[in-house]
């Protein structure tokens, strides 16, 4: 074998890059750091002293690095009571919704009854109207159910899907309803079809639905803010707006309180990209 030849079962010679992929891997670059500024601000920002997080004008690195703020978080405010409310919260909000919105959107796709159209018009028009509008008339219908400062004060009014019922609607559409078919021949009725066919069918859509879900309720300021004032029953939204004191607010805590707010988010991100990517894929959305 001479010198100029190329060993069996070797790599290939990497091709150089062209001009389009060098120019779309500079932009994706600087989208990246577009969003990961604003992150790597605050957590810089959280490891000043409150002192210098007020300077103005501010810079980016500490002069002196402290985790003060951090320790201040844990011992003013009641951290861990804010997570666990966020997450009894969150998780029981998403799991009323994947059940609601799965069957609304069955029913919608599947079975023919009278007023069919109007309700689907009704589920439509929720998606034009902002849940800040709906803000008085909810709390005064909570006020008179007497949940006020409950857990399911703060559930229920979040239990609306109109967007997810629309999602997995459009998804049941496109199930072969030979499939369904074939098993009513075989004697199956229509719940174990929809338990044993429909949603192992559904399950990226109803993943994508789920994360979407969580991180909207985990995200949700306003409501909880209106139908409690319970100091026991704050989200951590709710929890970290109270990071003030007689000074103003304090910027460090605030930033940290931020990035603890938002970790669960990222972790469930990381872990379920996949997830969330082929449930937009599967949702009859994609391209429109």
């Amino acid at each position: 074998m001479t010198a100029t030849e190329t060993p069996v079962g070797s790599r290939k010679a990497r091709r150089p890059w062209t001009p389009s992929q060098i120019v779309l891997t500079l932009l994706g670059v600087a989208v990246s750091a577009a969003f990961l500024a604003p992150i790597a601000a605050a957590l810089l920002t959280s490891l000043k002293s409150e002192a210098e997080a007020a300077e103005i004008p501010p810079h980016w690195l500490p002069k002196v690095w402290t985790t003060q703020a951090w320790k201040a978080l844990w011992e003013t405010g009641n951290v861990s009571n804010w997570f666990v409310n966020s997450l009894v919260v969150s998780v029981c909000v998403t799991a009323i919704v994947l059940a609601v919105a799965a069957l609304a959107g069955y029913g919608f796709a599947r079975t023919e009854f009278k007023g069919k159209n109007v309700l689907m018009g009704v589920v439509m028009a929720g998606l034009m109207v902002s849940p800040a509008v709906l803000g008085v008339p909810l709390f005064t219908t909570v006020q008179q159910m007497g949940m006020v400062d409950t857990y399911w004060g703060m559930i229920l009014p979040q239990c609306a899907p109109a967007a997810m019922v629309y999602i997995l609607y459009k998804f049941f559409q496109g199930i072969p309803r030979e499939l369904e078919e074939a098993a009513f021949i075989d004697g199956a009725g229509r719940w174990r079809v929809f338990f044993t066919i429909v949603v192992p069918l559904a399950r990226p859509s109803l993943a994508a639905v789920g994360i979407f879900t969580f991180i909207a309720s985990w995200n949700n300021f306003l409501w909880p803010y209106m139908v409690t004032n319970n100091p026991d029953l704050m989200t951590m939204p709710n929890g970290i707006a109270t990071v003030m004191n007689s000074y103003g607010i304090q910027w460090a805590q605030l930033m940290a309180g931020g990035l603890m707010a938002g970790l669960p988010l990222i972790i469930v991100f990381v872990f379920f990209q996949r997830q969330i990517v082929a449930g937009v894929a599967h949702t009859g959305l994609a391209g429109q």
